[in-house]
């Protein structure tokens, strides 16, 4: 599948290819059903989406002939008495959407993550699942909650390239956690993330951070980036630290963020304004990118539409390939762009998707 695009929609699956020095459609899957998350796993070149199959609840499938047929597989799910936070109410603990799905070190391994906040553990290459109890069980985790969705979610695993045994995670809004032996264990890592919405003196660190966003520089794992709810940060040192980059334009909120994968310097963002509006600053749709470790930005909007241009990108809506020139990015307003240098210009693929949710090279 190399060259490809899966681009995870409202309304399906779209699965492009590269043609006449652009992108076409290649074939279509599950359409008509809300895709949440696709994932290429390189080790074994299976095809996995995740959807949002309304009344069955989420499900996930595999393809092991690029996407040709698919076989559905099991679905993570909580054990039978799991509670919940729902704007501070216990409730039982239902799987309502897997959010992120990510390669583990094992050849058949897979993580997955949830809404409600849970993070899922298969050695099967899907077909079973295990949630993880030492995050779950997590004192700290009773108190997570919701952002945009009513309840608390994992929305970014990094599997570090050097030692594949180090998970790093995102959660929304339950701040970032660091596990050194595969999920065995864990440590909350939000040293200088800040929360403005917060009382002054539980703003800075903890556990209820919102990062909307987490990743990771796979040349030097020690570098971390997040957009958070209402800023950028930086970590140089694997998480334990952050710094807060202020000179972000043309806004700090936002919820795409992708790191090139050679150079930790230099990351990508897709802002926006923030709460209620949640649509790009005075309706100017930008990517702004740093180059020298977030000192400076640069707004970047060759090929991208004019004012007025209401397009959001949510958080996995946003990525960059192996050789670090070529991003896609896909909007809540259905335009699907890509990029063959860094940014700098931008193509339309499509102006008439269904919303998308995902991006994903192959």
């Amino acid at each position: 599948m190399q060259g490809q695009l899966l681009v995870g929609s409202r309304k399906g699956l779209f699965i492009f290819s590269q043609a006449n020095g652009g992108w076409k459609i290649d074939r279509t899957a599950f359409m008509g059903t809300p895709v949440s998350q696709v994932l290429y796993h390189r080790p074994t070149q299976h095809l996995f989406v995740a959807l949002n199959s309304g009344h069955f609840g989420p499900k996930l499938h595999r393809s092991a002939d690029a996407g040709a047929t698919w076989t559905e597989v099991g679905t993570p799910a909580f054990p039978e008495g799991e509670v919940s936070n729902v704007r501070g109410t216990d409730k039982p603990a239902t799987l309502k959407q897997v959010w992120c799905l990510e390669a583990g070190a094992g050849e058949r391994e897979l993580w997955a993550g949830g809404i409600p906040g849970g993070l899922f553990h298969s050695t099967d290459l899907g077909e079973t699942w295990t949630l993880v109890r030492s995050l779950w069980d997590r004192p700290e985790r009773k108190e997570w909650f919701g952002g945009g969705y009513d309840e608390s979610g994992v929305h970014s695993i990094c599997v570090s390239p050097k030692d594949r045994q180090q998970l790093t995670l995102g959660i929304s809004c339950g701040s970032a956690w660091f596990s050194p032996d595969n999920g065995e264990s864990w440590e909350l890592r939000a040293n200088g993330l800040r929360n403005e919405y917060m009382p002054p003196d539980q703003a800075y660190g903890g556990h209820l951070q919102d990062p909307h966003r987490l990743v990771q520089c796979p040349a030097d794992p020690n570098v971390l980036w997040i957009q958070h709810h209402n800023g950028v940060f930086r970590s140089t040192d694997g998480g334990l630290n952050w710094t807060e980059l202020t000179a972000a334009v043309p806004s700090v909120f936002g919820f795409a963020v992708v790191a090139h994968p050679t150079d930790p310097n230099r990351a990508w963002f897709v802002p926006a304004q923030k709460d209620e509006f949640r649509y790009p600053l005075d309706g100017k749709f930008v990517v702004s990118t740093t180059s020298d470790g977030g000192q400076t930005f640069k707004v970047l909007d060759s090929g991208l539409p004019p004012v007025p241009a209401y397009d959001l990108v949510y958080r996995h809506g946003l990525d960059i390939d192996d050789s670090g020139n070529r991003l896609a990015m896909g909007s809540t307003t259905g335009g699907l762009w890509s990029s063959d240098n860094q940014g700098q210009s931008w193509t339309t693929v499509s102006a008439h998707m269904p919303p998308v949710y995902v991006v994903r090279f192959a």
